[in-house]
């Protein structure tokens, strides 16, 4: 692993892994074009290791944490009638109901980062589940090149309904309040996005970096939004100027945060993205925002 003295990765070199990370270029054309960032102590493995997911080392709470009950659960989504697996995290030590969030993964399955993160709102005294769209496909493959390819195979509206039933499932759990929210990355955040338009009755949204809804669909929101945006993410950030004009325009309740200096992913510490913190900062405003509209 690199140490604090490794050489920094150039902004261009991270621009370029994002266009990998959301298919714009394949394997071949990224480790192609790393090839000119590999200078001033870089190597191309170098530059590879580092911008690569590292799960071994970079897991905050362990899947065995003994502070959680988390387990793999399924639901079936009436709309599709297919059925998907989750991760269902809560702390051991709740005596009472608790509020629920869905946590939505990114564009390449349930990887162990969102269970991670998912493990995480469960101590944050919440019931949280994180579903796997891949489901249908066989989960999560154990990679994310093949999560980010066999994602493309699924429909975008079906998973969109996956997780509409994911939060009826939590809502519904013996162990919720019925007051839910939902957190997503990437097209996680989109997919939050969609489920405010969708739920009237969602207690709240987090969208991390995600894409926007269609501005003719936002007077159905309902629901309070937290927006995490990342400064130097000009892909999302793009569609944000509209997404907010309508949201005023419709005296919707929102607050946004554009992180300054950070990469889209900045809240993933499994890749040099990560921006501690930014990500720190923006974790606790999610769980503050959560406390605040479910609890």
């Amino acid at each position: 692993m690199p140490n604090s003295n490794s050489p920094k990765i150039p902004q261009a070199a991270l621009d370029l892994y994002d266009r990998y990370a959301h298919n714009q270029i394949d394997r071949r054309k990224f480790v192609s074009q790393l090839s000119a960032y590999a200078v001033g102590g870089l190597t191309v493995a170098g530059l590879m290791e580092r911008l690569m997911p590292d799960y071994t080392n970079k897991i905050q709470v362990a899947a065995d944490d003994p502070r959680l009950d988390a387990d793999t659960v399924e639901y079936t989504s009436p709309t599709t009638g297919i059925t998907i697996r989750g991760l269902l995290a809560r702390p051991v030590e709740a005596k009472e109901k608790l509020p629920g969030i869905i946590v939505v993964h990114e564009n390449r399955g349930l990887n162990p980062h969102i269970e991670d993160v998912t493990r995480r709102a469960g101590l944050a005294n919440f019931i949280a589940l994180g579903p796997d769209a891949l489901t249908p496909l066989g989960g999560y493959p154990g990679n994310d090149d093949d999560g980010r390819a066999l994602q493309r195979e699924r429909d975008r509206d079906e998973m969109l309904e996956d997780f509409i039933a994911a939060y009826q499932f939590l809502r519904h759990h013996p162990e919720c309040t019925g007051q839910v929210g939902v957190v997503g990355f990437c097209f996680g955040g989109s997919i939050s996005n969609k489920m405010a338009v969708r739920l009237p009755d969602l207690g709240a949204a987090v969208p991390f970096y995600g894409g926007q809804p269609d501005t003719k669909d936002v007077p159905a929101i309902q629901a309070p939004l937290l927006l995490q945006y990342a400064e130097l993410d000009k892909r999302v950030n793009a569609g944000w100027p509209e997404y907010e004009a309508a949201l005023k325009a419709n005296n919707k309740k929102y607050t946004a945060h554009i992180y300054p200096g950070v990469n889209h992913g900045f809240h993933n510490d499994t890749t040099s993205r990560y921006d501690e913190a930014a990500a720190k900062l923006a974790w606790e405003r999610t769980i503050a925002f959560f406390e605040e509209h479910l609890r």
